[in-house]
C-alpha cells in the first residue's frame, strides 16, 4: 500500500482546530478554531470524499483517532462518503497511552511502530491514509514512510496555533505532482518526498 496524507493547513501552516466546531481543539490557548468550515467548493469536497472512499486502511495518531471516533464513528450511515469508509475499513492508531480502542476495526500499534508500518505498506492494496495527525505525519516523514502528501491550503492567516511543520526540524525536498486552485481560493497541492534539499555551496 502507498502511504498518503491529506491535511488542511492555513497559509501560515496552522492545522490546529480546522473542523466545524470553534472549540474543537483549545490547546495552548488556541481560540481561532473552525477556520476551514465552508472552505472549498463542490469540486474540492468531492475530492475529499473520493479520497476517503479509495482508502484501503487508515492510520492515526491518538488525538485525531479519538476525535474521528467520537464524530465519524457515531454516524451509522454506510452511504456517507467519509463515515462509511472510516467505519468499515481497518484503522491503525499509533499511541503509547491508548490501551483499549473502542472503534471497531481498530488495531493499536506499539513497540517498533516503523517496522509495523513498513509491514502494512508491503501489503497489496491502494492507500494507507493519514488524515490530521500532525505529530504522526512529522514522525512518518522523518522515518521516510510517506509516499505522497496532499495539502489543502485554505486562504487564511491565523497567526496562532500548532503548525504542521515546526519552526525548526529536519529538512526535506518535495516533488510537486499536482497543483490547482478551486473557485474559492483553496489550493490543492500534491507532493512526493524527494530526499534532502540542495543548498548553495558558494
Amino acid at each position: 500500500m502507498k502511504l498518503t496524507t491529506m491535511t488542511q493547513v492555513t497559509i501560515d501552516g496552522v492545522m490546529q482546530g480546522n473542523g466545524g466546531a470553534s472549540d474543537e481543539d483549545r490547546r495552548n490557548g488556541f481560540v481561532r478554531g473552525g477556520w476551514a468550515r465552508g472552505a472549498g467548493d463542490d469540486a474540492t469536497r468531492t475530492l475529499i470524499n473520493q479520497t476517503y472512499q479509495r482508502a484501503d486502511a487508515f492510520l492515526f495518531g491518538r488525538r485525531t483517532y479519538e476525535l474521528f471516533a467520537g464524530y465519524w464513528g457515531a454516524i451509522e450511515d454506510p452511504a456517507n462518503p467519509i463515515a462509511g469508509p472510516l467505519n468499515s475499513r481497518p484503522k491503525y492508531v499509533v499511541s503509547t497511552t491508548l490501551t483499549d480502542p473502542q472503534w471497531p476495526e481498530t488495531t493499536l500499534l506499539t513497540g517498533d511502530v516503523a517496522a509495523a508500518i513498513r509491514e502494512l505498506k508491503a501489503k497489496p492494496g491502494g492507500e494507507l491514509q493519514v488524515h490530521g495527525s500532525a505529530t504522526l505525519i512529522r514522525w512518518l516523514l522523518d522515518n521516510d514512510l510517506v509516499d505522497e502528501l496532499t495539502l489543502l491550503v485554505i486562504p487564511v492567516i491565523l497567526g496562532q496555533g500548532a503548525r504542521l511543520f515546526p519552526a525548526t526540524g529536519p529538512d526535506l525536498a518535495l516533488e510537486l505532482i499536482d497543483s490547482r486552485a478551486d473557485s474559492k481560493g483553496v489550493m490543492i497541492q500534491v507532493y512526493r518526498p524527494a530526499g534532502r534539499p540542495q543548498y548553495a555551496t558558494d
